[in-house]
């Protein structure tokens, strides 16, 4: 018979991943094989700078936490063999993009799949999402997007302005006395 301190653990332990699922904006599920202890050490240092939490947890643990969670069962088949996991809290995309670097810098790892935002993602949308620029950098594509026929307009009504000869009796109005 089991003892009862470690089911109290192990029940600690699923509650304590079914958190971090629920917290994470994006999990990436990962095959770390092969890594060496500089490179894995060098991994971690990468995804604590950029707010991602990197671990290697059960996946007995992890599957017990995904059911709680009713997070959809295809999940599942990514536990399978050694697995560890990248919970970005902060940037959906920031684990996917440090892992999809060291897999290309070492040919070592591999994607496994992961959740995005609540949904399921295979191993080749995990590899989508990393190719994706950040978030600041979409921000400010979308704003000069949407800048662009403003300032055109902009553009447009001086040079009317100038050729009417509205613009320089505007600019030369006395002031009023």
């Amino acid at each position: 018979m089991a003892n009862s301190k470690i089911i109290e653990a192990k029940i600690a332990q699923v509650e304590e991943i079914r958190e971090k699922l629920n917290k994470a904006k994006s999990v990436v599920v990962f095959d770390y094989r092969g890594l060496t202890v500089e490179e894995d050490t060098n991994l971690r240092s990468e995804m604590r700078k950029a707010g991602v939490e990197y671990v290697v947890l059960k996946n007995g643990m992890v599957e017990r936490a995904a059911k709680l969670n009713s997070i959809d069962d295809a999940f599942q088949a990514f536990l399978k063999g050694p697995s560890a996991f990248a919970f970005g809290y902060e940037d959906a995309v920031a684990g996917a993009k440090i892992l999809k670097n060291v897999i290309k810098n070492t040919k070592k790892c591999e994607f496994k799949g992961g959740i995005i935002d609540g949904a399921v993602s295979t191993a080749a949308q995990m590899d989508t999402l990393a190719d994706l620029p950040s978030r600041e950098v979409l921000i400010s594509r979308l704003l000069g997007s949407m800048m662009t026929p403003i300032s055109g307009l902009a553009i447009v009504l001086d040079q009317v302005a100038k050729t009417k000869g509205e613009a320089p009796a505007a600019a030369e109005a006395p002031a009023a006395e």
